[in-house]
């Protein structure tokens, strides 16, 4: 039977779920199933919501009106605030708009713009996917595995070159996922002085800034570039709020960023009109300035880096190659090392790595195809932040336990049975990739 109906070309020729939320509710499924699986595959904040603002949330119930598209006027002035003082960007209230979730301002941003998209090698899942429904270019900075995955002001250069449009739009994301990395100040410098030069506007998603690991300072583009840069920020890494859905976008000041502002308005007005009354009240108090919740977040931040640091600290040992996470809590791990074993094996892809890895193993992870990477790079994303955490209380009871005894070792060693059988597990793959060298060399 026919249908009635036909998908536009463009939609129909990516019609593909996003991989992260895809590897989630696969996960789910099997655990649904009684199966066994190491969930490294999602990226999702699981510490308990801090009581202010579940008392925030319960106090605010009631407010059923719609909101200004921009955003309710006392919570855009809380999130200036915020950033003006916390993140020492001097910002008013007239540069914010709230959305739900940073991912429909990141769509608003690429749908207002007539822009190429310029993206680092790897980058977020949605980044491209997003450019190529809008029919806009998508243009991959050259990195390989080898050098960490560094982005390099000539592969920028070099790539910048290949677009014709004169419109140009450069997503960055520190820390970053999907590798928690983050670009060393100096640097980033520097990249803001070419996009100064080449009127390349930049989209600096900063939503894992508050979980840094402590080794490298989060700084932003707009620190170097505030006229050219739009940050991108939010309550669920940090705050671990994911399913409150408020994302942030904070625009550039003066005519520029009046012109863009007016842009997104009227594509929030005619899309999702503004986020959900009761959260958007209940977010003024997760701005304000309030030393137990900050303190809650620097918490939160330290034991996502004493567990993400502990695994990386293992693929290292195993001579996995991983650049070392600075925020967040994702690794990139590399296995090109043993490409002949695994080929041996039917492995020939990221995508056949991660499959393998879930079949043989139980051990859950993303293909570096889903972050732009080549398929032939056998790269994988690896997430902590489901680990031994898979349910809340679970979630609560590690918080529980660091607040008790803030002592990185003890906490792996006596509360992370999930993480000690997943890196035993990964050390089995390894043993079993080289025991397949020694053989061919034997």
């Amino acid at each position: 039977m026919a249908h009635p109906f036909s998908l536009h070309p463009t939609l129909a020729a990516h019609l593909k779920p996003s991989p992260t939320l895809f590897i989630n509710e696969r996960v789910t499924q099997l655990w649904a199933e009684g199966k066994t699986v190491y969930h490294l595959g999602f990226g999702e904040s699981r510490f308990p919501v801090h009581p202010k603002l579940n008392a925030a949330l319960a106090a605010n119930i009631q407010q059923t009106s719609y909101l200004p598209t921009q955003g309710l006027p006392a919570l855009r002035t809380a999130i200036a605030d915020f950033y003006t003082k916390q993140m020492k960007l001097p910002t008013t209230a007239a540069q914010v708009i709230v959305a739900s979730g940073s991912k429909p301002l990141l769509w608003a941003l690429q749908m207002a713009l007539d822009a190429d998209l310029i993206l680092p090698t790897p980058s977020w899942v949605s980044y491209a996917p997003q450019a190529r429904l809008l029919q806009r270019t998508v243009h991959y900075i050259p990195a390989n595995a080898a050098d960490g995955y560094a982005l390099t002001l000539d592969a920028l250069d070099q790539t910048v070159r290949q677009s014709s449009n004169p419109s140009k739009l450069l997503l960055l994301n520190s820390p970053n996922n999907p590798g928690g990395w983050m670009i060393e100040p100096s640097q980033l410098a520097e990249i803001c002085n070419y996009c100064r030069q080449h009127n390349i506007l930049i989209g600096s998603d900063e939503i894992y800034a508050l979980t840094a690991h402590g080794n490298r300072p989060h700084v932003s583009p707009a620190h170097y570039y505030p006229e050219g840069t739009v940050v991108f920020g939010g309550l669920s890494k940090h705050l671990s709020l994911g399913g409150w859905r408020l994302g942030v976008a904070v625009l550039p000041a003066g005519e520029s960023g009046d012109l863009l502002m007016r842009g997104m308005k009227v594509i929030a007005g005619e899309i999702w009109s503004s986020p959900a009354a009761p959260i958007q009240y209940a977010a003024v108090a997760a701005y304000q300035e309030d030393a137990e919740i900050t303190d809650y977040i620097a918490t939160c931040a330290k034991v996502h880096a004493v567990r993400t640091q502990h695994l990386w600290s293992w693929l290292v040992e195993f001579g996995i190659p991983c650049p070392e996470p600075q925020g967040a809590f994702y690794l990139f791990p590399n296995f090109d090392p043993w490409k002949e074993a695994l080929a041996a094996k039917g492995v020939h892809t990221s995508d056949d790595l991660a499959s393998h890895l879930l079949e043989e193993y139980q051990i859950a992870t993303l293909p570096g195809t889903a972050f732009g990477v080549p398929a032939h790079e056998l790269s994988l994303r690896l997430a902590t932040s489901y680990v031994d955490m898979e349910s809340e209380e679970k979630a609560a009871h590690l918080l529980a336990a660091w607040q008790t005894n803030p002592n990185p070792q003890q906490l792996m060693e006596e509360h992370h049975p999930v993480m000690q059988e997943t890196i035993r597990r990964f050390g089995a793959f390894i043993d079993g990739l080289q025991d397949g060298l020694r053989g061919e060399n034997g």
